[in-house]
């Protein structure tokens, strides 16, 4: 019998667990019953259960009851309603840039797709291959870009000692960064630190990337997931098209239609004219090819079949209203036992925050306490997902939170 050493992958070292997912993998092994898992991204309902939106049930039985529908392969761009419904949904139905023929929209998989694909392109045909990424910010963000061909450097975001914006840092190191520079920004929602800029902020930030020519780059994961309205998500992304400069926004439709598991997303491109639009698109096709060469067909009909029939689309709003109406009134709740229970510190960030996460500003010592002593799972960097707690788990997490806090200060 061949021995282990014999192997030609014998020198290989056991890689770490992804931070996140590892969170759910030590979640998994634990067997006592108060256990609590507020590591990952994905909603769940009041009783902690994954949620299939009624809307997706309905655009999935539409589809099976089709008997034209067939399984081929969808072009290498993908599905072309789709491409549309996403662009109009992230730009406005009225977009100029979208009248104008100067949006070119390809289906990726899902946000991480569309972030990879569009820094391979940039990689490959934009003449600075240096982009800034918020810190904190998503933990496979500087992996994506860094593997795409890009150089990643990062720029101030958030300020501990307010567990808010540190906008001033931010504008001073975007003012520092090299002309024609890319630049990354959370479109709404910021991952990990529920921190966003107000609308004020957003348009001196944009002022700022246009007088220096920097590229923008919006990763928009939870439009009309964070404040439970479509068009107020996008704000700050129409306000950067409506200036007629370019664009590139990465859409996924894993958090606001629950549909995680079908790798669902878009990247669209916003130019100066629909001539460079779709020379754009012809290379974003050579990008994509060898890559996976066509992307799903299922997701995007689900996506499509929601965007493009009215009373879908208007359910789906209100489905997507309560999901986010259900965030914030974790937040509320937490705040409330925290204040009961005269935990030392403001924790007034929970609420002002948005979106799927709260980041605590509880430390890796105290998140350790947590899960040892409390049976709570979390990433070492205190960011809790709100849509993982119950009025149920509010109690047991505001006891831990406390005792970690008076314990372990």
């Amino acid at each position: 019998m061949a021995h282990h050493s014999d192997s030609v992958f014998s020198q290989i070292a056991k890689a770490p667990e992804d931070p996140i997912l590892g969170v759910t993998v030590a979640f998994n092994k634990d067997s006592d019953p108060s256990k609590l898992n507020l590591g990952v991204g994905a909603y769940r309902t009041e009783e902690g259960k994954p949620l299939v939106l009624n809307v997706v049930k309905q655009a999935e039985q539409k589809l099976v009851n089709n008997p034209s529908r067939i399984k081929e392969y969808l072009p290498i761009v993908g599905l072309a309603d789709f491409n549309k419904g996403s662009a109009k949904l992230i730009f406005g139905a009225d977009s100029p840039a979208i009248q104008e023929n100067r949006v070119t929209t390809v289906q990726c998989l899902s946000g991480t797709g569309s972030l990879r694909v569009g820094g391979e392109f940039l990689a490959r045909h934009y003449h600075q291959k240096t982009i800034y990424i918020p810190n904190p910010t998503w933990g496979n963000h500087p992996k994506i870009f860094t593997f795409a061909g890009l150089s990643v450097k990062t720029y101030r975001y958030y300020d501990p000692t307010t567990r808010g914006l540190d906008f001033k840092g931010l504008l001073e190191d975007l003012g520092n960064a090299p002309s024609g520079a890319i630049v990354l920004l959370h479109a709404c929602a910021h991952n990990p630190t529920g921190v966003d800029p107000t609308i004020q902020q957003w348009e001196e930030i944009r002022q700022l990337i246009r007088s220096k020519a920097l590229l923008p780059f919006f990763d928009s994961a939870y439009q009309g997931f964070a404040s439970g309205s479509l068009d107020a998500d996008a704000k700050p992304v129409r306000l950067f098209v409506a200036d007629g400069g370019e664009c590139f926004t990465a859409q996924s439709f894993a958090k606001n239609m629950g549909l995680y598991g079908e790798r669902i997303g878009a990247l669209s491109i916003v130019c100066k004219t629909s001539d460079v639009a779709s020379r754009v698109e012809s290379q974003l096709k050579l990008v994509i090819r060898p890559m996976y060469s066509t992307p799903p067909l299922h997701g995007a009909s689900i996506v499509s079949t929601i965007l493009n029939d009215s009373d879908l689309y208007n359910e789906w709003k209100l489905e997507l209203k309560a999901m986010a109406d259900r965030i914030i009134s974790m937040r509320t709740q937490l705040l409330e036992a925290l204040k009961a229970k005269g935990t030392p510190g403001d924790w007034t960030h929970i609420i002002k925050q948005i979106g799927m996460f709260t980041f605590t500003g509880l430390n890796a010592e105290q998140v350790a306490f947590m899960t040892k002593e409390y049976h709570i799972y979390m990433t070492s960097d205190g960011r809790i997902s709100m849509a993982g707690l119950s009025s149920k788990t509010i109690p047991h997490l505001a006891d831990a939170m406390h005792a970690a806090v008076t314990k372990m200060a």
